[in-house]
């Protein structure tokens, strides 16, 4: 149970922490110092990486979350209420990288690709929001995740 801990933590810091440094760090940074062009095909490259890496911790973090669960409490009737608003958020959040990256993603890369600057803008400022909105949840997530077994939930 310990590695499985240990995974789905890590996992969540690489995610959550990736969307923290991006959204707060990298992009301010970007916005001052490259033309849309170039700042959009940083953005693109960016992405790519952190999205293969988001999809590996979606992995760990489904597989050892249902590990702890099933293995720690016996299933979901027997978690307590912070594991159940952790496996809510988090699927939520899953729902929302699927759909960002599918969507907003995919048109702005090929909108990139044919160096329609302004349009493949609109598309990153819609990646910007998800990322945002997962960003938000992401958080909680953590907040329920530290705090919860300590009674702020019961």
């Amino acid at each position: 149970m310990t590695l499985a801990i240990v995974l789905h933590v890590l996992a969540a810091v690489v995610w959550v922490g990736g969307m923290f440094f991006a959204a707060v760090v990298l992009r301010p940074a970007i916005v001052r110092v490259l033309e849309a062009p170039e700042r959009l095909m940083l953005w693109l490259d960016v992405l790519k990486g952190f999205f293969l890496w988001v999809s590996i911790a979606i992995l760990l973090l489904l597989t050892t979350g249902y590990v702890m669960v099933f293995g720690g409490f016996g299933g979901f009737s027997g978690a307590p209420v912070h594991v159940h608003i952790m496996h809510g958020t988090g699927l939520l959040m899953v729902a929302v990288f699927a759909r960002l990256v599918a969507s907003p993603f995919k048109r702005m890369r090929t909108l990139i690709e044919a160096e329609d600057w302004q349009a493949a803008g609109v598309q990153l400022a819609a990646v910007r929001r998800m990322v945002l909105a997962n960003l938000g949840l992401g958080l909680l997530t953590v907040a329920v995740a530290s705090s919860g077994r300590f009674g702020w939930l019961s």
